[in-house]
């Protein structure tokens, strides 16, 4: 998996909490190749599980991708599964995240419910 931004996520990301930006974030980029191997339709969703965590975006087609990459836009759909290690220079590590894609029912969740989740899962407190 890989990160990075992109001219809709920018244009967004002074108003997280708006559709806009849950649009220009909450997806991922696959291959044609992966896509079609994966058996997804427009209605599906993905569920993409690293070592740091899992979290469920929409799927869309870009032909620039090589098969077994993914890209999702930086965002907090991203950042939900990355790890916290910065390498001494206070960004996380957004490219080559070990993946695990799999198609899924499971409802894309929006910026409120994903942080609540995020929060109960690892524990943290006020």
């Amino acid at each position: 998996m890989i990160s990075g931004r992109t001219l809709g996520q920018g244009a967004t990301c002074e108003a997280k909490m708006t559709p806009e930006f849950y649009e220009a974030t909450s997806f991922c980029s696959l291959s044609e190749g992966d896509y079609n191997s994966l058996g997804l339709s427009d209605e599906d969703n993905v569920l993409v599980s690293t070592p740091f965590g899992d979290v469920v975006v929409s799927p869309r087609i870009d032909s620039g991708l090589p098969n077994g990459v993914i890209f999702i836009p930086m965002g907090p759909w991203a950042n939900a599964i990355i790890g916290p290690e910065t390498g001494g220079c206070g960004t996380p590590q957004y490219k080559g995240v070990g993946s695990e894609v799999m198609p899924t029912k499971l409802p894309v969740k929006g910026v409120r419910e994903l942080f609540a989740d995020l929060i109960n899962k690892r524990g943290v407190t006020s």
